[in-house]
């Protein structure tokens, strides 16, 4: 078991114990306010390729018919109330420790796409990008933490997307392959952490 492991592993399993709590009363008002479960899970696509189910705090209600998009913008009217709040300060992410915990994904590498979104992109990108355990976040994830903002901007957000977020986020995750270290991983941590308290301070 490589250091980054051993520190994934021991970061992950203290901060679900100690976010236990928050967790569960978070869950209880997603129910409260919404009708549908707490979770939501989506088939992300991880390390050399292998799929698994992200999990994060349900932050929008049922979709209705045409409603079943993979991109979510800031305005999206599917967004519940509590949704907005854990959107903003990224505590709809805290479940995906237990992707963590299980070894799925790491708390600092390129955020994991959804198959129909990696399909895109080349052979020889998918093998930078998937040559490491996908994280809660990375350079992309710190660039375009308002990426749901910068999205409802767009007439097209889907085509926003795939022709000017997705490419500038491959260079990103390139770089982090490139310059990966547990060093590099505690900076974009730290950075992580004041970007979503300026966020949250500004907002």
């Amino acid at each position: 078991m490589t250091s980054k492991r051993v520190f994934d592993f021991a970061v992950s399993l203290a901060g679900l114990i100690v976010l236990c709590p928050l967790l569960i009363a978070t869950a209880i008002v997603i129910r409260l306010e919404s009708a549908g479960p707490s979770f939501f899970f989506q088939e992300r696509v991880g390390l050399h390729g292998r799929r698994f189910r992200l999990i994060k705090l349900r932050t929008m209600r049922a979709a209705g018919p045409g409603e079943h998009r993979q991109i979510t913008v800031g305005s999206d009217p599917r967004i519940t109330c509590v949704g907005h709040v854990l959107r903003r300060t990224k505590l709809d992410e805290l479940p995906q420790l237990l992707n963590v915990l299980k070894g799925e994904m790491s708390l600092v590498g390129p955020r994991p796409e959804v198959p129909r979104y990696v399909a895109l992109y080349t052979p020889e990108q998918q093998a930078v990008m998937l040559s490491v355990r996908p994280g809660l976040t990375d350079f992309a994830a710190i660039e375009f933490c308002n990426e749901g903002e910068i999205l409802a901007r767009s007439a097209d957000p889907e085509k926003a997307y795939v022709h000017e977020i997705m490419p500038k986020k491959y260079r990103l995750y390139e770089r982090y392959v490139a310059e990966a270290s547990m060093l590099l991983d505690l900076k974009l941590i730290a950075r992580t952490i004041i970007t979503i308290v300026r966020r949250r301070v500004t907002q």
